[in-house]
């Protein structure tokens, strides 16, 4: 019940941090405004993605809609059987930030489906511009490499223990 909760708190607060930040940008910036954190190291760059990572499938924002749903869903029923914190991390990475992804998709400008994820976050040489929501996946997806290869199960427990 423990990992459950965790799980719950860590994608609520990472949804809760992506829309908030996005709330920010949309209504503070202009669309394609930059403006210099960290010199060039780091940006706020406000765009609209209407594709996935680097822009690609631009064209199938639809099939990046249900996919995502899917993927939400599947963390959802899935989630009983976590009884590791780490796993539960890794968990709550994925769905709140698949969660934040979704939302602009079925929420935001053109329309229910086929809506423009906001990015903002442009690092100096990284060929992409991404959000929090995007960094909350990457992370999680590093947890999961972490973790599997470490042989740890949804338990807790390493295999060979």
């Amino acid at each position: 019940m423990r990992a459950l909760v965790l799980l719950g708190v860590v994608a609520l607060g990472i949804l809760a941090l992506d829309q908030f930040a996005k709330y920010l940008v949309v209504t503070n910036l202009e669309l394609g405004q930059v403006v210099p954190v960290l010199g060039e190291v780091l940006q706020l760059h406000f765009v609209k993605n209407s594709g996935a990572a680097f822009s690609l499938g631009s064209g199938f924002t639809w099939v990046l809609s249900i996919v995502a749903v899917v993927v939400v869903i599947l963390i959802i029923v899935f989630a009983r059987r976590i009884k590791s914190v780490a796993w539960a991390w890794m968990f709550g990475l994925l769905l709140g930030g698949a969660l934040g992804n979704v939302t602009d998709r079925l929420f935001r400008e053109p329309g229910f489906g086929t809506g423009h994820v906001i990015d903002f976050l442009q690092l100096w040489g990284f060929p992409a511009i991404f959000n929090v929501a995007d960094i909350a996946i990457v992370t999680g997806m590093g947890l999961f490499v972490l973790l599997t290869v470490r042989g740890v199960g949804l338990d807790g427990v390493r295999s060979g223990d």
